[in-house]
């Protein structure tokens, strides 16, 4: 479901709007929904943090490290990197 609003916008808020609509393509109503996403569409950072602590050690219980995983992957990797 959508829903339409109407706000004001100073007279330099609307000229950067517009602006950045015909440079990009995008309708000022698309920029405006991008920016509230980017602004509020976030994750908290108590979110955040969580998520951090509740992965640590994700990869205690394997024998081998990152690196030699992606050795692994593709093989040679590091040799063709260093010489």
């Amino acid at each position: 479901m959508a829903h339409r609003t109407q706000i004001t916008l100073s007279d330099a808020q609307y000229s950067r709007l517009r602006d950045e609509a015909e440079r990009t393509g995008a309708s000022m109503s698309e920029l405006i929904r991008r920016s509230l996403e980017d602004s509020y569409g976030l994750p908290r950072m108590d979110d955040a943090r969580s998520a951090l602590r509740d992965s640590f050690g994700a990869w205690g219980d394997r024998n081998f490290d990152g690196a030699k995983y992606v050795e692994r992957l593709r093989r040679g990797m590091a040799r063709r990197l260093t010489g």
